[in-house]
C-alpha cells in the first residue's frame, strides 16, 4: 500500500495535543508514579509495537502502530510514530524529538512533535531485557503498553494492566491495538 496523507494527520494532531499538554501538564509525570531508574537509552532504542493505549485524538482510528527511537546528532532521540488506518487503508506518520528531563539513567523524557511544545514521556515499568514497557504521558490521560513484538504474552499484558490500575489509570478504557496479518507488510 502506498502512504497517503490525510487531512487530519498524526503530526497535526500530535501538535494540537502537545499544545494542550503544554498548557495543562507540560513535561510532568502523573502524581503517585515514578519513572524507572537504571534506564539505558541504547537498549531502549529501536522499534516498539503498541499493544494497548488510552484513546486520544492523534491516534484515533489507527492500528498497526509502532514507535521507533534512534539517536539524533544533538544527543536527543528521534521519534517516529507510525500507524495504519485499516478502514481508510492509509498510513499516518509523525516525527518528533525527545530529550531527557534530568538524569539520563531515569526513564523520564520530554517529547515534541511540534516546535517548542513538549509533553512528558515517562517509562513507568520496563522489563530487564527491554522487551516490554508501560509508558505514561504527563497525566493519567495518556498510557501505552509497548512491546518489541506485535504480540505480548497474555500474563505479561495482564500484569501491566494490573500495574496501571494500581497507579489509578483508567484501564477499563484501554484500546487493544490490532497488530496482526491485516497490518500491511506482515
Amino acid at each position: 500500500m502506498k502512504s497517503t496523507s490525510r487531512p487530519r494527520s498524526m503530526a497535526t494532531l500530535a501538535a494540537v495535543a502537545a499544545t494542550g499538554t503544554l498548557l495543562i501538564g507540560c513535561t510532568g509525570i502523573p502524581d503517585g508514579t515514578e519513572p524507572v531508574s537504571g534506564f539505558e537509552l541504547e537498549r531502549y532504542l529501536g522499534e516498539w509495537y503498541e499493544i494497548a493505549r488510552l484513546n486520544h485524538s492523534f491516534e484515533e482510528g489507527l492500528d498497526c502502530v509502532t514507535a521507533t527511537y534512534s539517536l539524533r546528532d544533538d544527543g536527543g532521540v528521534k521519534v517516529i510514530n507510525r500507524g495504519y488506518n485499516l478502514e481508510e487503508q492509509a498510513w499516518d506518520e509523525a516525527e518528533g524529538r525527545a530529550y531527557f528531563i534530568d538524569d539520563e539513567s531515569v526513564g523520564r523524557l520530554k517529547v515534541s512533535f511540534f516546535g517548542p511544545f513538549y509533553g512528558g514521556y515517562n517509562v513507568l515499568e520496563l522489563d530487564d531485557d527491554y522487551q516490554w514497557a508501560l509508558v505514561a504521558g504527563p497525566n493519567r490521560d495518556y498510557l501505552w503498553i509497548l512491546a518489541r513484538t506485535p504480540t505480548l504474552e497474555s500474563d505479561v499484558e495482564q500484569r501491566l494492566r494490573q500495574r496501571a490500575a494500581e497507579l489509578d489509570f483508567p484501564t477499563d478504557e484501554l484500546i487493544d491495538v490490532v497488530q496482526d496479518q491485516t497490518c500491511p507488510g506482515r
